[in-house]
């Protein structure tokens, strides 16, 4: 029997420390601990419902149907969620995001935060935010991170305890990030993929060895609201994540002729006394930092840059929520 139909609502989050490698791949297992910021201005809305006598799953991502590894992913998660519903329905998803999907900005994040929460609402499931947290991981590692609210870490090496927490809600920093859109292309090579092929770089085990001594500095720096202590641990661990992608086998490199750009200005204008920091994740676009006094200024330098398209400013976001309204 159905149990019914629900929509829920996510924003993508950009990790602070990064979450790249993991201790176990079938369970998404991190091989480091992670802290993210929610991004409010970004969205994932996804309306699901288990109908009687469907066939099979239907899904349809930012108005077309979803295939190959796109649909396999989402089919497989649904069958988590029908396995702890004691359900066989065939379930209609459709996902909408306001916001470029498959470009380095999180939206698998987003999207099966979302995921987790409508399926299991549809499912008749009353799950609590860690048991949504530690299903959403299962379909995305750092989707976990876009399940509490505002600054969130993700830590835990066995499956029951491996879920997100808040660190800080969203009103405790009114810090912003400008996405900085310099391609909209979808990346040939996925995260998942990249995540198989860490242990290949020689600086793997180095930029682990790291993360510890970057986090507490970015944690304290959360803590105190200090961007000059947090901003230059985001960016030597984005660069170090990036170097492990592009000493991979194969190499991944992201990085377009504008993202360099953008790396060269935000340096350039912070030597001038703009308090701004880069930090990446995989894909080309990059995340810029600054507090909100600064936010125009620094939007506008931007959009100055050759090769920017288009300019994202966000501050930190909420939770994964349910909402009283259906996209079908």
């Amino acid at each position: 029997m159905s149990k019914g139909k629900a929509t829920a609502v996510a924003n993508p989050n950009i990790a602070f420390i990064k979450y790249w490698g993991n201790a176990d791949d079938a369970l998404n297992l991190p091989a480091n601990p992670s802290l993210s910021m929610n991004l409010a201005a970004l969205t994932t809305v996804t309306t699901v419902e288990f109908r009687p006598g469907l066939p099979s799953d239907m899904v349809t991502i930012d108005g077309q149907p979803a295939e190959g590894h796109a649909l396999e992913r989402v089919v497989q998660h649904l069958d988590r969620v029908r396995a702890l519903a004691e359900i066989d329905e065939k379930a209609r998803v459709v996902s909408q995001n306001d916001f470029p999907a498959g470009t380095g900005l999180a939206s698998s994040a987003s999207a099966f935060a979302a995921l987790s929460l409508a399926a299991t609402r549809a499912a008749g499931l009353l799950l609590n935010e860690a048991e949504v947290s530690r299903l959403a991981r299962l379909g995305s590692g750092s989707a976990c991170r876009s399940v509490p609210a505002g600054f969130v870490q993700w830590d835990g090496d066995r499956d029951a305890t491996s879920f997100a927490r808040q660190v800080a809600p969203p009103d405790h920093w009114d810090l912003r990030d400008l996405v900085t859109i310099v391609s909209h292309q979808h990346k040939q090579v996925g995260s998942h993929h990249g995540h198989e092929i860490v242990s290949t770089s020689p600086f793997y085990a180095a930029r682990l060895a790291a993360v510890p001594g970057l986090l507490a500095t970015v944690m304290s720096g959360i803590q105190q609201r200090d961007l000059a202590n947090v901003g230059p641990a985001i960016e030597a661990d984005a660069l170090a994540m990036h170097g492990v992608m592009m000493t991979s086998d194969p190499s991944l490199l992201y990085w377009e002729e504008a993202t360099v750009a953008v790396l060269q200005g935000v340096r350039a204008w912070r030597h001038s006394g703009l308090g701004v920091f880069f930090t990446i994740d995989a894909g080309p676009n990059v995340h810029c930092f600054c507090e909100r006094s600064d936010a125009a200024q620094v939007e506008t330098r931007l959009r100055n840059l050759p090769g920017i398209q288009d300019v994202l400013v966000s501050g930190p976001g909420g939770g994964v929520r349910l909402v009283e309204y259906y996209l079908f």
